[in-house]
C-alpha cells in the first residue's frame, strides 16, 4: 500500500515545495487565494436543488493576479487583445529554467501499456492498489487487453490515470530537476486529476477513485443516449454555428427528443471536436463537404463526452466528488473548463462537475501557458503518459513552444 500523500512527497519533492512557499509565486497565491481546500459542505447536504445550482449556477473562485507580465505578449493586435497570458502566474524567473508537466486523456490507451515501467517497485504497489480500489486486475488489462474492453470508458479512463502516474515515477526517477522545476500542470479531460496529484492536491488513491466513479457515470450516460464525436478540420470559410445548427435541425426532422449537437474540445485553429447525438455526428459526416469541412474523422467512443449529454453523469458525479477533500494545489493547475490556474479546493470541486458536459478548452489552455514575447525563451514542456497526443496539439498551437518538449511514455 502506498502510504497517503507518499506519492508526490519524495524527499526531493519536498525540498521542491519549500522552494514554491518560499518565492514570489507562492506569496502571490497566498496573497490572493484567501481560503483553504476545504469542502462545500457535507455529502448530507447534497440536495437535488444543490446540484443543479451548483451545475448551473457555479464560479471558478477568486483568480490569481499577476503583477509582472514583462516576458508575456498576447499573440492578438493591440486594439483587439484577447490577454490570455495574463490569466497564468508567472515565475520572476528565466522561463527556461522551469518545466510544465502535460498529462493525456481517454483515447491513447493501447495494449501495453505500463509495462516497461514495471521494473519500478512503486509503480508495482501503485497497481495492487489499483486492484483493490476497482475491484479487477487493471495491470493484467493493461498489458493483455482485448483494446476493445480497454477502450470502453469504464476502463480505459482509470487506465490512463494511472499509467500516467506511473511514468511521473519514472520522470521522478530518471528527471529530478525536472520535476523540481515544474510551475504549471495540466491534464486533457481525465488527465487533469494527475495534474492535481502532481500538485499534491489530492492523494493517488482519492484521485483514483474519483475516476472510477467519473467513468462508471459517463459509461451510464452514454448507454442512456447514443452518442458519437467528430475531429473537424474546418476550411477557413467554414462557419461553426451553421454547423451545429444545421446538424440539430436535422435531428429534429428525424424525430430526435432534444438534440444535442456542440463543440466537445477546442484542439486548436480550425480544429474543433464536435460532440452529441449520433444522428447529428452522422449527418457532419455525410455533409462535410456542404458544411465546407476539409475532413472529418470520427472517435472510437461510444459517448458524447463534455456535451450537455453528459449532464446526467455529472449529477451522479456530485454525490463522490463532495466526499473528496482536496487541498490547495501547490503549483498551478490549469482547469479545462476555461484554462485558468485553480486557486483553492473549493474551486477545483466546481470545476471538475462542469468539466464532464462543457468542452475541454485546451487551445485557450496553451495559449494561457505558452504566449510570449517575440524572442523570449520557453519552459521545456513534458508529456507524461500514453501517447504523444498533447505533443502534437502544441505543434499547431505553438511551433516555438513545441521545440522544447520531451515525452516520458508509460
Amino acid at each position: 500500500m502506498i502510504p497517503p500523500r507518499s506519492f508526490c512527497q519524495l524527499k526531493y519533492l519536498k525540498t521542491c515545495i519549500r522552494h514554491l512557499h518560499s518565492s514570489k509565486v507562492c506569496s502571490a497565491r497566498k496573497r490572493n487565494s484567501g481560503g483553504g481546500g476545504g469542502g462545500l459542505g457535507g455529502p448530507d447536504e447534497l440536495s437535488e436543488k444543490t446540484v443543479k445550482e451548483l451545475l448551473d449556477n457555479s464560479t471558478v473562485g477568486n483568480r490569481l493576479k499577476v503583477e509582472d507580465q514583462k516576458w508575456l505578449k498576447s499573440p492578438y493586435a493591440e486594439a483587439n487583445k484577447r490577454d490570455q497570458a495574463q490569466k497564468a502566474l508567472r515565475p520572476k524567473v528565466d522561463p527556461e529554467e522551469t518545466t510544465i508537466i502535460l498529462f493525456p486523456g481517454q483515447g491513447v490507451q493501447r495494449v501495453g501499456m505500463g509495462q516497461r515501467l514495471l521494473n519500478l517497485p512503486v509503480v508495482r504497489d501503485m497497481f495492487k492498489d489499483a486492484k483493490d480500489i476497482l475491484g479487477y486486475d487493471l495491470l493484467k488489462l493493461c498489458l493483455n487487453g482485448p483494446q476493445n474492453e480497454l477502450d470502453l470508458t469504464v476502463y480505459c479512463q482509470p487506465a490512463i490515470y494511472v499509467t500516467s502516474l506511473a511514468a511521473l515515477q519514472l520522470m521522478i526517477e530518471e528527471r529530478q530537476m525536472s520535476v523540481e522545476t515544474c510551475v504549471a500542470t495540466a491534464g486533457f479531460s481525465v488527465g487533469e486529476y494527475a495534474a492535481l496529484v502532481l500538485a499534491n492536491s489530492i492523494t493517488f488513491e482519492e484521485g483514483l477513485k474519483l475516476v472510477k466513479y467519473r467513468a462508471e457515470a459517463m459509461q451510464r450516460a452514454s448507454e442512456e443516449v447514443q452518442g458519437g464525436m467528430i475531429t473537424t478540420f474546418l476550411d477557413p470559410g467554414a462557419k461553426l454555428g451553421t454547423i451545429l445548427d444545421s446538424a440539430i435541425e436535422y435531428c429534429k426532422r428525424n424525430g430526435v427528443e432534444k438534440p444535442v449537437c456542440s463543440v466537445a474540445n477546442f484542439m486548436y485553429a480550425n480544429c474543433r471536436v464536435i460532440g452529441g447525438n449520433i444522428e447529428a455526428i452522422q449527418f457532419i459526416e455525410q455533409n462535410s463537404k456542404e458544411l465546407k469541412i476539409k475532413r472529418c474523422r470520427r472517435i472510437p467512443v461510444s459517448g458524447a463526452f463534455h456535451t450537455e449529454l453528459m449532464r446526467p453523469a455529472a449529477e451522479e458525479f456530485a454525490e463522490h466528488l463532495w466526499k473528496a477533500k482536496f487541498k490547495d494545489p501547490e503549483i498551478s493547475v490549469h482547469s479545462n473548463v476555461d484554462g485558468m490556474a485553480y486557486t483553492d479546493g473549493k474551486s477545483i470541486k466546481r470545476q471538475l462537475m462542469k468539466q464532464i458536459y462543457r468542452p475541454v478548452k485546451w487551445e485557450q489552455t496553451l495559449r494561457i501557458l505558452y504566449d510570449r514575447e517575440p524572442g523570449s525563451g520557453f519552459p521545456h514542456t513534458f508529456e507524461v503518459g500514453p501517447g504523444k497526443s498533447l505533443t502534437s496539439l502544441l505543434r499547431y498551437a505553438n511551433a516555438s513552444a513545441a521545440k522544447h518538449t520531451t515525452n516520458i511514455f508509460s
